[in-house]
């Protein structure tokens, strides 16, 4: 009797499609896409792959669009959901980050007529199987699909203000991202390293996070961000819990970031992985993780500043100061890339650390701050990648760094190119990654600690000496033999203009991407 009266007191959820359309096109088309896999030909399924993914990020685009200009926000999804102006902000990023990535994903020319990825993942390397698939011709157009599901669930992830609901879509990103991991067309066995070690890397971020949670739930009895802060806020006994909760939610939240200690085989994923899933990773993984970071300390944990911003500051040292020198030993482009987007994650750890939500009319918050910066970091993270694609020998894609000697000599508009995505990852002013810099920097300033900004623009002048000596390598350096640049078709060339042109309108006229970040404001609670 006691059950049916429960029964008649549950309420059914309540949605609001409309705030969610974005998210729910994307989860839809990733469905029909795992349907167009087993009903359609092989031989249709890339075109109608592309068909749907292009209809479902435009018509995602427009009804996000369509509710920033209603001012359509606040909490949905019965509370689990905070659709705020960073969650907006961040979620168009990800959608344009994402639909560029997807194009360079969609490059057949470059491999002879197929994409990067293997023709049966699944195969043993070396085996029959996989040489019998190769003569096929067959390609894993399930990639579409599966890039779908992950920024589905990075969009749900940033946006989440409930931690359950934030460890559901932590699951439904990272394991897409582990499959892709392992898919690369070329040096079979190490990209399958890379995906296992990505998968254990994931696997213990997730771990860190439940338990994190669980320690939190503890103490406030709730998993929504605002009921922890007010709870923590009221707590004056079990600090302990609180502390450890913290912490472990923190290292589970980091792991994504790539913040030392805790970036572990993060250069062993870029380096492994197919070049077209690095550069995806690199912006949209961090962008979805900086965002879910900032809501947990500015929205749960803010009461606890004086606890975690000096944590925070020691690790962004550490990340800034290992990144930086890890890529000065590095011989591969992809992994000297790797420890790059580590230091860059140190610099954009700066500006959270100095977590000035409230400032002066006319200037950004650290949180606006913070989304320039990867506004700018991805555009060009997208196109040094799509790049980097082009470069080969007879065997296919040449990572390594004596490799790219001369290239300017072989194709001045390819290394002029990447030259500019090095200069705007060092900061160098003119580029979109000096504004980014400088607004990180400004931030942490205004939030007290001058001296992280001290260490910071050091840290950026050994930075540059590390993208100079690639530039010089390519301009100065007599040319390899064997490397040349492949004949991309517009899949690829597209994000390439498109990174740059963003590149150079952000360091020349960065005011209107910086007010779109000032206006998306704060986080709600």
């Amino acid at each position: 009797m006691s059950s049916n009266l429960m029964l008649l007191e549950m309420a059914a959820p309540v949605l609001e499609w409309r705030a969610l359309a974005p998210v729910l096109l994307l989860f839809g088309a990733a469905c029909l896409g795992i349907l167009v896999e087993a009903v359609l030909p092989r031989a249709y399924r890339f075109l109608a792959q592309l068909v749907l993914v292009a209809v479902s990020v435009v018509f995602a685009m427009a009804f996000l669009v369509l509710n920033v200009l209603s001012a359509y926000g606040g909490p949905v999804a019965m509370g689990s959901l905070m659709l705020d102006g960073p969650t907006y902000f961040m979620w168009a990023a990800l959608l344009v980050f994402g639909a560029l990535a997807l194009m360079v994903f969609s490059e057949r020319r470059l491999n002879g007529g197929a994409t990067a990825f293997a023709a049966s993942a699944a195969s043993v390397p070396g085996s029959r199987d996989e040489a019998e698939a190769s003569a096929a011709r067959h390609e894993h157009t399930e990639v579409y699909p599966l890039v779908l599901f992950a920024l589905a669930g990075m969009m749900v992830f940033l946006a989440s203000s409930d931690l359950l609901v934030m460890f559901v879509a932590l699951e439904v990103f990272s394991l897409p991202l582990y499959l892709l991991s392992g898919m690369a067309r070329r040096r079979r066995l190490l990209s399958q390293e890379a995906a296992l070690k990505y998968f254990l890397l994931g696997a213990f971020s997730s771990a860190f996070f439940l338990f994190g949670t669980a320690m939190l739930f503890v103490v406030t009895g709730a998993l929504d961000l605002h009921a922890i802060h007010d709870a923590v806020a009221g707590t004056t006994t079990e600090r302990g819990l609180v502390f450890i909760g913290l912490a472990l939610l923190s290292v589970g939240l980091l792991f994504k970031v790539g913040i030392v200690p805790f970036h572990s085989w993060t250069p062993d994923v870029y380096m492994g992985a197919p070049t077209p899933v690095t550069g995806f990773m690199a912006i949209a993984t961090k962008l979805a993780a900086v965002g879910a970071t900032m809501r947990v300390f500015y929205v749960a944990l803010d009461g606890e500043r004086w606890t975690w911003q000096p944590l925070l500051a020691i690790l962004a040292v550490l990340t800034m100061v290992i990144g930086v020198v890890g890529a000065l030993t590095q011989a591969d482009i992809k992994r000297l890339l790797a420890y790059s987007s580590i230091a860059h994650a140190g610099f954009i750890l700066t500006a959270i650390v100095g977590a000035s939500q409230i400032v002066p009319a006319g200037q950004a918050t650290s949180a606006a701050s913070v989304m320039f910066y990867l506004v700018a970091y991805g555009f060009a993270t997208i196109g040094a990648f799509a790049l980097v694609t082009m470069v080969r020998n007879a065997a296919g894609e040449e990572n390594g760094l004596e490799a790219w000697a001369g290239l300017g000599r072989k194709n001045p508009w390819v290394a002029g190119l990447f030259s500019l995505f090095m200069l705007s990852f060092a900061g160098i002013p003119l580029t979109g990654g000096f504004i980014g810099k400088w607004a990180v920097f400004t931030a942490a300033w205004r939030g007290g600690y001058w001296w992280l900004v001290v260490v910071a623009v050091l840290v950026s002048i050994v930075a540059a000496y590390l993208y100079l000596r690639v530039i010089a390598v390519m301009f100065a350096a007599e040319p390899a033999q064997g490397t040349f640049v492949g004949h991309a078709s517009g899949w690829t060339w597209v994000p390439v203009a498109i990174g740059a042109v963003a590149t150079v309108w952000m360091g020349l006229l960065p005011d209107q991407v910086m007010q779109w970040a000032a206006m998306a404001g704060g986080f709600l609670r």
